[in-house]
């Protein structure tokens, strides 16, 4: 029997939905949303809640939605406009690639605004404006660090004779040393004396027992019961602001005080140069010693420096000579008379040219008399100034009589101290 193949089943219509049933005149109503495919209700929130979130989407840690019904409030909410640019703003300092550190020249450059603008009534002497930058320098380092890194072990470095010499202390232990020599200038000035809190017996005020610097230290280190801790910071900052206060309102008043060191004497303003000078280089050492970054001083602090130390060159080569460490005097003169000369030349910041005399302290370095020539960078002839390198490792140019630039190199690393 034949089989026959049955037709295919016919197609089903699609599923169409019900649609209304037209009106009385005959139209139908649009048909119902599908809850599917409609948008989603925006969000209503009150406006406390709103400006809650604010600090929220200006980190952009909102929700779509809650995004969205913050920005409509904005644009009907101006206090809250204003505080979410306020926000904005304080998100973008957050995200800032630079460092935190503030720039050491920013207090000057804030100072010089300030001043440009409206002249300080007791301004601080051109003499004295270094020892008042290096001593907020160094306080800018000390209040950044922490309590442990006051007892950070701090290696101090000075030359003796003919050979480097060196001490072991603390950051605190620093500090005060700079507090109790810098003591020489509060006395001299008729200021209270820090070794009078430390010492049995010694005076509050006036002259006392004149100790040389390195004599003065260690009498205050021993007589501490127990090692100096960051209480030592306010003393040695109050005094030095003291300092700062005391030659500003007096100006020329105090011009022809001197300040003893034990064994010579510094007119004030040097005086105050002279611990400009101690500041920066301890500072430094603090700095090492604590892993943070220090500069250099300005140029004009530095050049200020250097030609205090140039200045006590022959007075230091002169004693250098009567101790059998240098050379004797060749060509002596009459005093203020020109006479033989080493032309030294300080390349870089805070540099210059000077002409030292040789033979005599009173005497005149003139380039007319020049026997010999050292041109060193100028923080190299700092380090030697400090005592930080023997005399034998600077002078990147020497030219002339080898004995006179040994004398002068070995004479000027003699002026560092405790």
């Amino acid at each position: 029997m034949d089989h026959v193949t049955p037709p295919p089943p016919a197609p089903q219509p699609e599923s169409v939905p019900p649609q209304p049933e037209p009106d009385q005149s005959g139209n139908r109503p649009n048909p119902p949303p599908n809850p599917l495919s409609a948008p989603p209700p925006a969000l209503v929130l009150p406006h406390r809640v709103l400006k809650a979130l604010l600090g929220a989407w200006a980190l952009s840690a909102c929700s779509t939605e809650e995004t969205e019904a913050v920005e409509e409030h904005l644009t009907e909410c101006a206090p809250c406009a204003d505080e979410a640019l306020r926000l904005r703003d304080a998100v973008g300092l957050l995200h800032t690639d630079g460092s935190l550190d503030l720039d050491p020249l920013l207090r000057t450059r804030v100072l010089d605004n300030c001043l440009s603008r409206r002249p300080a009534q007791i301004p601080v002497p051109d003499w004295a404006a270094p020892y008042d930058a290096e001593t907020a320098r160094l306080d800018a380092l000390l209040r950044d660090i922490g309590t442990s890194e006051w007892h950070a072990p701090v290696r101090l470095k000075w030359f003796e004779g003919e050979r480097l010499a060196h001490r072991k202390t603390t950051v605190a232990g620093v500090i005060g040393h700079l507090l109790t020599v810098d003591g020489l200038v509060s006395t001299a000035l008729g200021l209270d004396d820090p070794l009078a809190d430390s010492v049995p017996g010694a005076p509050r005020r006036g002259p006392g027992p004149v100790l040389a610097p390195t004599a003065r230290t260690e009498r205050y280190w021993s007589a501490a019961r127990l090692p100096p801790t960051r209480a030592v910071r306010e003393p040695w900052r109050e005094q030095s602001h003291t300092l700062i206060r005391t030659v500003s309102f007096a100006g020329r008043g105090v011009s022809d005080l001197s300040v003893s060191y034990g064994d010579f004497a510094l007119p004030l303003q040097d005086a105050l140069v002279d611990r400009a000078f101690e500041c920066w280089v301890h500072g430094g050492d603090i700095a090492r010693a604590v892993d943070y970054p220090y500069e250099t001083p300005s140029a004009a602090h530095l050049n200020r420096m250097i030609d205090l130390a140039v200045r006590m060159l022959p007075a230091a080569l002169a004693g250098r000579r009567r101790a059998g460490l240098a050379g004797p005097a060749r060509d002596l003169v009459m005093a203020g008379a020109p006479g033989r000369s080493l032309h030294l030349e300080v390349e870089g910041l805070g540099g210059g040219d000077w002409y030292i005399a040789l033979d005599s302290p009173a005497a005149v370095g003139s380039p007319d008399h020049t026997v010999a020539q050292v041109a060193l960078d100028g923080a190299e002839f700092c380090e030697l100034l400090a005592g930080h390198v023997p005399p034998v490792e600077t002078a990147a140019g020497q030219r002339g009589d080898r004995e006179a630039i040994e004398d002068v190199l070995y004479a000027a690393a003699s002026l560092s101290r405790l």
